[in-house]
């Protein structure tokens, strides 16, 4: 299973200041400069191959919900009818809209899942249906038993939004 990695930015303050000391010899070295405020999360091997993993799960889970399909002859009705009756995902869409100027954004709204589920451990895939505007990112945030926030970044007057909650069978949190 994938193990969730918390990425960190590395800070310092000042930033993107540096030392420059000329070697006499042709080459410079460049040191950063400044107290780091905030460590950064490594670039290293062990960090990229957690992702690899994480890759790789997700065509496996893929492959498999692709050989269910497949065992069930493809039969669109049957597949929904046994998500729903498993309570595998929750499924639907809202209208966001945003009435405030660019920067600025009011977006955010409630959303209901329409059950109330034994923990606030679940995924929310979210797709932008239409829009007026620019939408940039969704953004589900406060996430509940029974529901969630949704709200984009951009400039858009308005955006439907379609999601679909998954429960994890696993509870990992997610920060």
């Amino acid at each position: 299973m994938y193990d969730w990695e918390i990425w960190l930015d590395h800070v310092t303050d000042p930033s993107n200041v540096f030392t420059v000391v000329d070697n006499g010899n042709g080459t410079w070295t460049i040191t950063p400069a400044g107290t780091v405020m905030q460590q950064g999360t490594p670039q290293d091997q062990a960090h990229f191959n957690n992702i690899e993993a994480g890759v790789l799960d997700a065509h496996a889970a893929h492959a498999l919900l692709l050989n269910f399909a497949r065992q069930t002859g493809w039969r669109v009705d049957d597949i929904e009818a046994y998500i729903k009756d498993q309570n595998i995902v929750y499924v639907g869409t809202t209208q966001l809209t945003n009435t405030l100027s660019f920067p600025f954004n009011d977006s955010q709204k409630s959303v209901s899942i329409g059950a109330t589920l034994d923990n606030a451990y679940y995924d929310v895939a979210t797709q932008v249906t239409e829009s007026v505007g620019n939408v940039g990112e969704v953004e589900v945030v406060d996430k509940l038993t029974n529901g969630f926030k949704l709200r984009y970044t951009g400039s858009a007057s308005s955006a439907t939004v379609a999601w679909i909650v998954a429960p994890r069978t696993v509870a990992t949190p997610i920060v």
